[in-house]
């Protein structure tokens, strides 16, 4: 690859679009397939997504997870069983008719969703209170045939992700169960991915088919839309009523199950890349990255010994600690490599020369800015950690400030319209439940309710509806979305 195929061409700020597929490709994250509304996820891509599940599976098994596998095709009589899964996802559910040569008894739909494949068996495998509660997860990939324009990790009609399903014996368990999950996807977000996140639910006309409530996480991208980075849904007892999830109480009583289903897919790869990365490339938190520090020799002819011997001890030793590369390629000049390494995403470079060698130190470059500073040889590790930290610190701030000042308020159609329009981001205003006062703002700018305040107690922001003036029953936040 050449220096001048290195370079982002296009502009985060003025053409975001371009600069999003741009970095996608050149940093090797991901690929357009052959057929339309796919991707090829390359390695860096795919170790992105294994170091993100690596820690939200982690999560869930100290909670009392457990993961399982179940089939990717569902007959189509299971999936009819839930009448509103049938209906909220038929438009995008894919269909095998043939098996080889021969034409199938019975549909099979190409997973969109498995509640409808997996509450039968919890239906099975649950007897008794001691059952509960039972919480499955399985990590796989679902099809939904949207007929939308393919942009990597956000929109593609095959997407990999999580799924977890749970029976409780009541209510309270289950609802327990939705926020748990909805918190460690927060955390996730927050503590991995240096992304604040906004937590809420869903308007009613807008919760997963069959849901009671459907909770969320929002996340704002730069470019002033909100992503749903993640949605934790309290089923109630309809799905536990359609596939028969009954147990005996203590009193040997029969009982209808409570369930939740909760999920987060590769968007957030998207996410990440949309909020952190910039004009040279990629940037990925240290905690995803999979490289987190490469070390870049720097020498001429007669340094080149003593500058490569210095250089590989130092990442010898940090190798033990993070994940690092020594780059000591001969082939390529230090300028080719830092641009590489920035374009890559990698969060720390640490760049050895000779007077790093003669005065026994290291110089740390951070990612996100260039920032440099210079560590003692012997408390490099220590140092390094500290860097790492930093570069956290500062991808989460400047996500922060980006949230906090894209919060507006506003009243009446046109001043909604207008701050949507003009600053993007979220505008909270009255709403009195109507889905029709949303259609108002989401007809004329592509802007929708993507959440409300998850305490239904606290008082709504504006007393009268934004768009109606008829009393607010509460908050709602408007945004574009992807």
């Amino acid at each position: 690859m050449t220096d001048q195929e290195l370079g982002i061409t296009e502009s985060k700020e003025h053409s975001p679009g371009e600069w999003y597929a741009e970095v996608v490709q050149k940093a090797g994250v991901a690929d357009y397939a052959p057929m339309g509304g796919f991707i090829v996820t390359r390695p860096r891509g795919y170790a992105l997504w294994e170091r993100l599940k690596n820690h939200l599976d982690g999560w869930f098994k100290e909670t009392g997870v457990r993961n399982s596998y179940f089939p990717m095709f569902i007959p189509e009589s299971y999936l009819e069983r839930e009448k509103d899964i049938v209906e909220g996802f038929d438009p995008e559910v894919a269909w095998v008719t043939h098996g080889g040569h021969d034409e199938l008894e019975e549909r099979l739909a190409v997973r969109p969703t498995s509640e409808s494949i997996i509450a039968p068996f919890i239906a099975q495998w649950v007897r008794s209170h001691r059952d509960l509660p039972m919480r499955l997860n399985q990590w796989c990939s679902v099809v939904r045939w949207e007929a939308t324009e393919t942009k990597p990790f956000f929109r593609t009609k095959e997407f990999l992700w999580q799924e977890g399903h749970t029976a409780h014996a009541s209510a309270e368990d289950a609802w327990a169960e939705t926020m748990t999950r909805l918190d460690q996807y927060e955390r996730l977000y927050e503590e991995v991915m240096a992304i604040p996140g906004l937590k809420g639910r869903k308007p009613d006309h807008d919760k997963f088919p069959g849901a009671e409530t459907t909770t969320t996480v929002e996340a704002l991208m730069p470019d002033g839309k909100s992503v749903q980075a993640s949605t934790s849904h309290h089923l109630g007892q309809s799905f536990a009523e359609a596939f028969d999830i009954t147990y005996t109480d203590e009193d040997e009583n029969e009982r209808t199950a409570h369930t939740t289903s909760w999920g987060l897919s590769w968007r957030a790869l998207g996410a990440l890349i949309m909020t952190h990365s910039d004009d040279q490339g990629l940037v990925v938190p240290p905690k995803l990255a999979p490289t987190q520090v490469v070390v870049v020799p720097i020498w001429q002819a007669d340094t080149e010994t003593e500058v490569t011997e210095y250089a590989a001890d130092l990442a010898a030793e940090l190798d033990g600690e993070f994940r690092v590369e020594f780059d000591d390629r001969d082939e390529r000049n230090p300028g080719f490599k830092f641009n590489e390494h920035e374009l890559n995403g990698v969060p720390l470079r640490i760049e050895v020369g000779p007077n790093e060698v003669a005065d026994g130190e290291a110089t740390l470059v951070h990612r996100p800015d260039g920032e440099s500073e210079v560590a003692d040889r012997e408390a490099v590790v220590d140092a390094v950690g500290d860097a790492l930290d930093t570069v956290y610190a500062k991808l989460y701030a400047a996500a922060e400030e980006t949230l906090e000042e894209n919060v507006r308020e506003a009243h009446g159609r046109g001043e909604i319209l207008g701050t949507i329009g003009r600053h993007g981001g979220y505008v909270k205003t009255g709403w009195c439940g109507d889905e029709d006062c949303e259609s108002v703002i989401k007809d004329e700018i592509a802007a929708e309710i993507v959440m409300l305040p998850l305490d239904e107690e606290v008082e709504p922001v504006h007393d009268t509806c934004g768009i109606c003036e008829e009393p607010a029953e509460e908050t709602a936040y408007f945004a574009k979305s992807y």
